[in-house]
């Protein structure tokens, strides 16, 4: 038996006691967790031996299994005790946070969540841990710009306007610029602050680890009521914004069923195909980053709209031929060129 498997119906087991007003049959246990009376047994043990107070009684004629009603009930409102073990267990996925005024306040709540549960239920939640692990890569190490996270916090939380020198990478270059700090936003291993930049005229998205200097004025600023995170990002395949473009995207049978188990857009649709290929569709944002998107499968994608996507990517692909000192092959003569049921011949 994996011990994930274990620990999984331990912490099920945890969570139908908490719940339970009179308690379970041992019988009742066995169905609800899908497992066999004899492993039932050997886990209300395991629990028993880790420090878990789980006892038995004897209700109208039946053995019935509970938790003390004084363990229920020390849990400060309104949390549970598999609601403060989830949060504690919760640790690993935010690691990223590491060196933030965000981390060290998460960091204490941690440690108050301790206090709370005995030095048993702590080992035991520590053997948990062994079974998850949340990987966050890429990151960068916010430790550097916690001044600057801090004061942009601090801001959007006082409605003050800041002024800053903001290095765009794109460009290259440093501009000075007065914001209205709507929301910081963490995505994909970065922060972002949303604002209305008063040089734009509009609402813009800033790396804050871009954000070389930082004053905050004495000038308030109110959120426009109709602004929505939700929606202002809605279109976006990731950060960056655009004009709405409707892209369509054939992916081999090797790859159709990563692409088929997440939602990478809101916006998109996939149709399936004879072969197990698969052709994606969405509304997003310009192609900057839908391109990137693109060439991580390699030859497993194709760009089939629009014409100025295939030629980007092909532009793009062309320069890295040349680098690597490998001949351009003309489109036309590849095999899903020439496939029948290439996509690009049934448009």
């Amino acid at each position: 038996m994996a011990r994930g498997d274990q620990m999984g119906r331990q912490w099920k087991i945890i969570q139908i006691l908490v719940s339970s007003r009179r308690g379970k049959s041992a019988a009742e246990l066995a169905q609800e967790v899908d497992c066999h009376p004899r492993t039932l047994y050997r886990d209300l043990e395991a629990l028993q031996i880790a420090g878990f107070p789980i006892y038995t009684d004897r209700v109208e004629g039946k053995n019935l299994w509970s938790l003390l009603d004084t363990v229920k009930h020390q849990i400060p409102i309104p949390f549970n005790l598999t609601e403060l073990m989830a949060l504690y267990f919760s640790r690993d996925m935010l690691k990223v946070f590491k060196d933030t005024a965000f981390y060290d306040s998460l960091e204490s709540m941690f440690q108050k969540v301790k206090t709370t549960l005995s030095p048993e239920s702590i080992k035991y939640l520590e053997s948990l841990e062994q079974t998850l692990h949340m990987g966050v890569k890429p990151y960068k190490e916010y430790g550097k710009f916690k001044e600057v996270l801090n004061r942009v916090n601090d801001a959007a939380v006082n409605r003050k306007s800041i002024e800053m020198v903001y290095f765009t990478m794109s460009r290259k270059k440093e501009s000075r610029r007065r914001v209205d700090p709507y929301r910081i936003w963490f995505f994909n291993g970065s922060f972002y602050l949303i604002g209305f930049c008063h040089m734009r005229k509009e609402v813009r998205i800033f790396a804050l680890d871009r954000i070389k200097m930082l004053h905050q004025t004495k000038e308030n600023f109110e959120i426009p009521e109709d602004f929505s995170l939700e929606n202002f990002m809605a279109s976006s395949f990731g950060v960056y914004q655009g004009e709405p473009v409707h892209i369509k995207v054939w992916f081999h049978p090797d790859v159709a069923g990563y692409i088929k188990e997440k939602i990478w857009h809101e916006s998109q649709r996939i149709k399936n195909r004879n072969d197990g290929s698969i052709v994606f569709e969405a509304e997003v944002a310009g192609t900057d980053e839908i391109r990137f998107w693109i060439m991580t499968w390699g030859s497993k994608a194709e760009a089939l709209e629009p014409e100025s996507l295939r030629e980007e990517i092909r532009a793009e692909t062309e320069a890295m031929a040349s680098r690597y000192g490998a001949p351009v092959v003309d489109e036309e003569s590849t095999s899903y060129g020439r496939s029948q049921d290439h996509p690009l011949q049934q448009r």
